[in-house]
């Protein structure tokens, strides 16, 4: 396992994060305690230092788990953990970025976790009642307090996730280290604002669902069982999707690799600081993923899988890339313009 920084801080974390929303079997799916167990210390025999939980998955029993399995080792790891999302039916309360669902999350997350601090804590997802600043400001209150280390956002809007760091910024307040979104070779739309805000921002980006709940993997078409037989969020698959699936089991094929080491890899290859959360109930899903840190696509098959999973941009985006709006935005000598302002190759409509 190899190392990258999270976001515009000197925290180090490991290429793939180790999602938990599978830890306990509260919600009908999931892993038991003892096979959570073999599953982090494989993962921490990997190298990897990052684990990723909530205050509600599996109604909190995750975190209570990972409590127990990281007593003794809690230091070796940067865990992450959310609040906003519903944890008590009958409080109005008990769901929402605002200060007081923010502060009693911390407190109880912390005494499952049996931990004095969380690394990271993301914003689960935006409640529009509540106003940036708000967020913003208690958020800094609690890194203030040396409860929470570092703060990100899950599944906001990109242009409020601009606002809020712009906001923080300016007031000296603790800004987003990093944006977590479902991003994968079937969810691709976070290239229109989510991704080039990010990279704006310097933003590390977990991709959440990084495998389409197991779309990505070929189970489907073999006839296997999986989360989405249980939750019933399948649905009928368009034709792109059934044509991306299918480029991705053949690069796999062709390369000696698994589906899901394929399109892992692809994500790790975007541009940008893209982690892929990774999540498992068998050890052997969790080999088969870690193996993918050792999978580099070449030219040919990225460029396929590119082609084939590609979603319009919609406007303004499609509008500026038009040939002759961009010379007449740029001039007729644009080619000739070089931008070294970023580490990565990019044109005047975007990454390339």
């Amino acid at each position: 396992m190899r190392y990258t920084l999270f976001g515009r801080t000197g925290l180090r974390v490991s290429e793939l994060s180790l999602g938990a929303m599978t830890i306990g079997s509260d919600w009908g799916w999931g892993a038991s305690k003892d096979t959570s167990a073999r599953i982090v210390d494989a993962y921490e025999d990997a190298g990897g230092n990052f684990i990723d939980t909530a205050n509600n998955y599996t109604d909190g029993s995750a975190e209570t788990i990972l409590g127990e399995l990281l007593e003794g080792r809690r230091d070796r790891f940067v865990l992450a953990s959310k609040y906003t999302c519903a944890t008590r039916q009958g409080d109005p309360n008990a769901a929402g970025n605002h200060r007081k669902n923010l502060v009693q999350s911390v407190e109880q997350s912390l005494a499952r976790l049996r931990t004095d601090h969380l690394d990271v804590l993301w914003v689960h997802a935006r409640d529009n009642f509540t106003p940036v600043e708000e967020v913003m400001r208690a958020l800094d209150d609690v890194v203030r307090s040396g409860k929470v280390h570092y703060v990100g956002v899950s599944d906001w809007p990109a242009w409020e996730i601009a606002q809020a760091n712009t906001l923080a910024e300016l007031r000296g307040w603790t800004a987003f280290a990093g944006s977590q979104l479902r991003y994968s070779l079937l969810e691709r739309t976070p290239e229109r604002e989510l991704l080039p805000q990010a990279r704006a921002f310097d933003l590390a980006v977990l991709a959440w669902a990084p495998l389409a709940a197991g779309k990505l993997t070929g189970k489907y078409r073999r006839g296997e069982r999986g989360r989405l037989d249980v939750t019933g969020e399948g649905g009928h698959a368009s034709e792109q999707e059934e044509a991306t699936v299918t480029a991705v089991l053949e690069v796999a094929e062709q390369g000696g690799w698994s589906p899901a080491q394929v399109a892992l890899a692809w994500l790790r290859q975007r541009p940008g600081n893209i982690i892929p959360i990774i999540a498992a109930t068998k050890e052997s899903q969790l080999a088969d993923n870690l193996a993918s840190v050792d999978v580099e696509l070449d030219a040919d098959a990225l460029r396929r899988l590119d082609e084939v999973s590609a979603v319009p941009l919609g406007f303004p985006h499609d509008f500026l890339a038009e040939p002759a709006i961009t010379q007449n935005v740029y001039g007729d000598r644009w080619e000739a313009v070089q931008d070294r302002r970023t580490t990565y190759r990019r044109s005047v409509h975007g990454v390339l």
